[in-house]
């Protein structure tokens, strides 16, 4: 197993690196030589989580360190050391569980990661040495990376067909079969609201589906929205609301690095991923306000906002998702404010038509340390979807839940029988914090993955 950068099995000189929790501070330096517990007092390190201290020898070299760290299991807890610690390498002292080591490994990458694409990195950090990693870690890593470096890059690089190219690659590199409906293609095959939402932009609108693994398996249809960049339409962004529209695009990265996931561990499910990938640009045929569309579902939407574009191309790829009969659908976009709102930044908003599926899915989130928040499907506001002149209207003229609303509509495009989740991902780091550099983020994703490897090994 080729390793990432940051990490090494040369454990020959490695530094002891400790781990321990505030709590248990007092004791573990108690146990320490004297010296060392001279230095931790002068610099007035308790353990606290987050903090990081190291010390020399006789010479001035540095020796050792020890890192505070609330939760063992959670790899955030321990995402600030390899940029805390002095450069070197280092190998983990203290005894640790598996799941304890797992989550190192993991925040370790995520601590060192910093999007390089058009700016050289920080000088190299300290690097993690061990015998053995863990490979599923290690594509855990990968996916979350993937959706980081897809978000962070601007829609100059990441526009719809630049979305198509890197479902190819990853395609290409799992065995995996594509599919492309482009351009006015999209009109002769049903599918005008992806159409609709992106006909005004030079790079054309698209359905990409991949498709993979064996037909005896559960089949699981994943959808992201892929909106490469969102101007609001001509219902226009304010330019502060526009500045970080190239992350409009965040659900088709997660569900784009989901998919890679279940491809490289080879879960026993059919995979079929569907990205509706578009531009939602300004110009003469641009979408109206007011307009009434087609859908693929035989649905007709009357154009409240054309800044509730989102929706609409996921209502057709939900279409298309459900005619497969799948024993189970998810879907990821970054789809309203008003989730922001309700749960912050951090906090995806999770929404599903089955007991079960978001028991199991909030479970995971708890296990893995990759929480979501339930929301409901409170149906008796579809009346804030209402419209005079076609069955739907795709955004509501009131502020009232914003997020459950725009849940509601894509509901209307899952057919019955199928088991469905919808994730309101921000996708999005606002600031720089250990492990959650400003820009692109995956959130949800190491759930969802826990969540579909139960359901493929039960």
């Amino acid at each position: 197993m080729s390793l990432p950068p940051g990490f090494t099995h040369d454990t020959a000189h490695a530094r002891p690196l400790h781990a321990v929790r505030h709590a248990d501070f007092p004791a573990w330096c108690q146990a320490q030589p004297a010296p060392v517990q001279a230095w931790l007092a002068a610099q007035r390190f308790d353990g606290a989580a987050g903090s990081a201290c190291s010390w020399a020898d006789g010479d001035g070299r540095v020796a050792g360190a020890v890192l505070g760290v609330d939760d063992l299991h959670d790899p955030f807890a321990w995402a600030h050391a390899p940029r805390a610690l002095p450069g070197g390498d280092w190998r983990i002292a203290s005894d640790l569980d598996g799941g304890a080591r797992r989550a190192l490994q993991l925040g370790w990458g995520l601590g060192l990661y910093r999007f390089a694409r058009y700016k050289a990195p920080p000088a190299p950090a300290a690097r993690l040495a061990a015998e053995h990693f863990d490979a599923e870690t290690f594509d855990l890593l990968a996916a979350c990376v993937r959706v980081r470096d897809l978000v962070n890059t601007p829609t100059e690089h990441m526009g719809p067909d630049d979305l198509e190219a890197a479902v190819r690659e990853l395609a290409q590199a799992h065995g995996a079969a594509v599919a492309v409906v482009a351009g006015d293609a999209l009109l002769a095959q049903n599918y005008p609201a992806i159409h609709a939402v992106g006909r005004a932009s030079h790079r054309a609108p698209r359905l990409i589906e991949l498709t993979w693994g064996e037909a005896a398996h559960p089949h699981v249809a994943i959808c992201g929205k892929g909106v490469c960049f969102d101007t609001g339409g001509l219902d226009l962004k304010p330019a502060a609301g526009m500045r970080h529209m190239k992350k409009d695009m965040g659900g088709a990265a997660h569900a784009l690095a989901l998919a890679g996931l279940v491809m490289a561990r080879r879960l026993p499910l059919r995979l079929t991923l569907l990205i509706p990938a578009v531009e939602n640009a300004v110009g003469p045929n641009a979408l109206r306000p007011g307009e009434v569309i087609a859908t693929r579902k035989g649905v007709s939407v009357e154009i409240d906002n054309t800044d509730a574009e989102g929706r609409l191309v996921l209502g057709d790829a939900l279409t298309r998702a459900c005619e497969l009969a799948p024993d189970l659908l998810l879907d990821f976009a970054t789809l309203t404010g008003a989730a922001r709102v309700a749960l912050g930044p951090d906090l995806p908003a999770l929404y599903a038509n089955d007991e079960a599926l978001a028991q199991d899915w909030l479970a995971a989130g708890q296990q893995v340390r990759d929480p979501l928040w339930r929301m409901p499907l409170w149906r008796p506001y579809l009346r804030y979807l209402a419209s005079g002149i076609a069955d739907l209207a795709n955004s509501s003229n009131t502020t009232m839940a914003g997020s459950v609303t725009a849940a509601l509509y894509l509901e209307r495009f899952v057919a019955d029988g199928v088991r469905w989740g919808h994730v309101d991902v921000y996708a999005w780091n606002d600031g720089d914090r250990p492990g959650k550099p400003a820009g692109g983020e995956a959130q949800g994703l190491r759930a969802a993955y826990a969540l579909l490897k139960a359901r493929a090994a039960g």
